[in-house]
């Protein structure tokens, strides 16, 4: 049992999962990650690189879109660590269409790694929540749920739905001192939108108002305000960080 404060993070190794988790172990949390299952071992390579030890990282091997193989695997690291205090939903995923062209599948395989999983992970660990009187859950929506996006009516309903889901929960949560709340991050500098053409990069920095990319560590200071100290007030509320993209 963990006589740290303990966070759960989903899509722990993306390029804003990773962040997220960095700044809660040098916050001094144990982490439990959750991380699907790869040939190569990249959870410990994360660890060797980030010069952190094994006690700091509880990493869950599970596809979060097989409800009951991962419900089990989450119970389990939840039982080991005998608390969770924070809650981060990170995991998501793109498959990019117009709606015309859109396949059901497309479809299905955003709003169930999106969506779907809200309820996987939420469920055990809200109720730890709810007996142990506290708790803060934090989910990464975008600033396409918000404003939706051409070619991404998968991901913005999914994005969307998280943002109301969250209004639910934050009522529900709130007599116990559980705050729930939405980080909504618009366009950052993670790998995967670095890696694109240069051209492209400028283009999407031309439409926004701050004329840059948010940098990953802009996206986890606003987790980290949301679970600390000064967080304690706040639940209910989508929080922007997208540079003046999207204002309402």
């Amino acid at each position: 049992m963990s006589e740290r404060k303990v966070a759960f993070v989903t899509g722990a190794l993306g390029g804003i999962g990773s962040e997220i988790c960095r700044q809660l172990v040098k916050a001094n949390y144990k982490v439990i990650a959750t991380v699907v299952p790869r040939e190569e071992d990249r959870e410990k390579q994360w660890l060797k690189s980030e010069g952190f030890q094994q006690e700091d990282v509880r990493f869950v091997l599970t596809d979060l879109t097989h409800h009951a193989d991962a419900t089990s695997a989450i119970e389990d690291a939840i039982q080991a660590e005998g608390r969770v205090d924070v809650l981060v939903n990170n995991a998501g995923i793109t498959r990019d269409a117009t709606f015309k062209k859109m396949s059901f599948e497309q479809w299905s395989q955003v709003i169930d790694t999106n969506l779907k999983t809200l309820f996987t992970v939420t469920h055990p660990v809200f109720n730890q929540m709810l007996e142990q009187k506290q708790g803060r859950i934090v989910n990464i929506s975008s600033v396409n749920g918000l404003k939706g996006q051409f070619g991404q009516a998968n991901y913005s309903a999914a994005k969307a739905g998280m943002i109301g889901f969250t209004k639910a929960l934050a009522q529900e949560g709130a007599r116990s001192n559980v705050c729930v709340n939405v980080v909504a991050p618009g366009y950052t500098a993670t790998p995967m939108v670095t890696a694109m053409r240069e051209e492209v990069v400028k283009s999407i920095e031309d439409q926004i108002p701050l004329q840059r990319l948010a940098q990953p560590e802009e996206i986890a200071a606003a987790v980290m305000y949301l679970v600390g100290e000064y967080g304690t007030y706040i639940t209910g509320e989508t929080l922007s960080i997208n540079g003046g993209l999207y204002m309402q």
